[in-house]
């Protein structure tokens, strides 16, 4: 029932979907439907939880699967490279949704034989000096002069702590999960994390179980 963190990194905003409403930092908020391009994308994670990781340009800059499953498809939006150190995050509104990204969708495998896979999504945000994200499922290297599709179909197997893809920097993931996933113990804002230590946990009995 654990979901790894995919990447080291420093544990910036995290905790429960508002609604369909995630913090940047202190006073700025956004939405799932423009961090993910549309209505759809974010009903999937409505009321569910986030983590936001922060790779500094020190730190190991590869991410990896938080558990095992496939990756059923990538959404890549082109933007901005705001950088996205806290500072920023004060002061630019809504930069996760200005930022050049992409939205990786992966299921995850089922545990029993009577659960569905569980949809989560990971989504690196690219920064200044990082308008490059390497996915090893996509054969196609994403930064501002890619020019589509934008829409990438993919059906790809990965086991748990396989590596995904890499910034040619330092940069951001945010990983969102949907309602009946909540935060490991310890995952508080400030804390620094080594990829593969539990970052989320589910319950195969049920979302509500959860929140209760």
């Amino acid at each position: 029932g654990v979901i790894t963190s995919p990447s080291d990194g420093i544990v910036g905003q995290c905790g429960d979907i508002a609604d369909t409403t995630l913090w940047q930092a202190k006073g700025f908020s956004y939405e799932l439907e423009e961090l993910l391009g549309g209505k759809a994308c974010a009903e999937a994670f409505r009321d569910g939880c986030y983590v936001t990781l922060r790779l500094t340009s020190a730190m190991y800059h590869r991410f990896h699967a938080p558990g095992a499953g496939q990756v059923r498809h990538i959404t890549y939006v082109s933007g901005d490279t705001w950088n996205v150190n806290p500072v920023a995050l004060k002061r630019v509104e809504k930069l996760f949704c200005k930022n050049e990204r992409a939205i990786i969708n992966l299921d995850l495998a089922a545990e029993g034989k009577d659960n569905a896979p569980l949809r989560i999504a990971l989504v690196p945000v690219a920064a200044i000096l990082v308008a490059s994200i390497r996915l090893h499922c996509a054969d196609v290297r994403l930064h501002l002069r890619y020019r589509g599709p934008n829409e990438i179909p993919c059906d790809a197997r990965v086991t748990r702590g396989e590596e995904m893809g890499w910034f040619e920097h330092g940069s951001t993931i945010i990983v969102l999960a949907p309602r009946g996933v909540r935060l490991a113990p310890g995952i508080l804002t400030g804390w620094q994390i080594r990829m593969g230590q539990p970052l989320m946990l589910r319950d195969a009995r049920g979302a509500d179980s959860l929140r209760q």
